[in-house]
């Protein structure tokens, strides 16, 4: 099983990749790398990575179907077993939001949950992708508890849970990302749905760490973030953490996306 994953919003692959992305992925010790709002469809995905996959990385893909918009990916030094697109929901089938991707008895799945925005069609869209891929997350780890198989959902989920996971919480409490329904349901994935925040269970007290920051003003020499980036695991294969890093780039001028890669090192 592999036990260095990674996950990163590159904010579009082919800009990412002029600014250091494939000099990171050359760099690092991951055995799977999630990528999400890659931006481009398959034919593009792969003529950016080609420098990875020559080197011996595979690639699996959701392209979405506007152009220029989401995407998602699994980068692994082997090949999966078998992949998934898609969460079981028509409306998003093909929108490359999400992907499954089988190693052996691990499941590692790549998301890119819609950001919204209130008195929007865009939070219209983000609450009902809440509400299916809500029902996905609760049934897959039931069937992953009677298959005894670990799952983790690695991503861009669009939601701060707690006043701990952003550093302006009382200035965005009426704002998409923070808000009480968003929060709840994040609870209810942390709760009944029966996940664990893999993070937040290695650094209970830790503001942040933050994971995007935006492009805007001093936000990121600031570290005016937010923790929107998660490995979100079943229990069992959240007890095998023993590491987790947010991979924050050393200077502004140094950073390839908006997003700093997560990475958890499992047993």
């Amino acid at each position: 099983m592999p036990h260095i994953i990674t996950t990163v919003n590159v904010n579009g692959v082919r800009a990412a990749a002029k600014k250091g992305l494939l000099e990171w992925i050359d760099a690092t010790e991951a055995d799977v790398i999630c990528l999400q709002e890659t931006r481009a469809d398959d034919k593009q995905l792969r003529a950016t990575l080609a420098p990875a996959l020559d080197a011996g990385w595979h690639v699996a893909s959701a392209e979405p179907s506007a152009k220029g918009r989401n995407g998602v990916a699994v980068l692994s030094r082997r090949p999966a077993d078998a992949v998934r697109v898609g969460h079981g929901d028509d409306e998003f089938a093909e929108a490359g939001r999400y992907l499954e991707a089988d190693f052996d008895e691990l499941t590692v799945a790549s998301l890119y949950l819609p950001s919204g925005e209130v008195g929007t069609e865009r939070q219209d869209e983000k609450e009902r992708f809440l509400d299916s891929f809500g029902r996905h997350l609760e049934a897959t780890a039931a069937d992953a508890l009677a298959a005894d198989r670990h799952v983790v959902v690695c991503g861009d989920w669009n939601i701060a849970h707690t006043e701990l996971d952003l550093k302006n919480h009382k200035g965005n409490v009426k704002n998409s990302g923070f808000l009480p329904s968003e929060r709840e349901w994040m609870g209810s994935v942390f709760g009944e749905f029966g996940w664990v925040d893999v993070v937040r269970g290695l650094h209970p007290d830790l503001p942040g760490p933050y994971s995007w920051w935006s492009y805007r003003g001093k936000a990121f020499d600031n570290d005016s973030g937010w923790r929107i980036d998660y490995q979100v695991a079943t229990p069992a294969l959240a007890e095998r953490a023993k590491e987790a890093v947010t991979e924050r780039a050393a200077s502004y001028d140094q950073r390839w996306s908006d997003h700093a890669p997560v990475t958890v090192q499992y047993r």
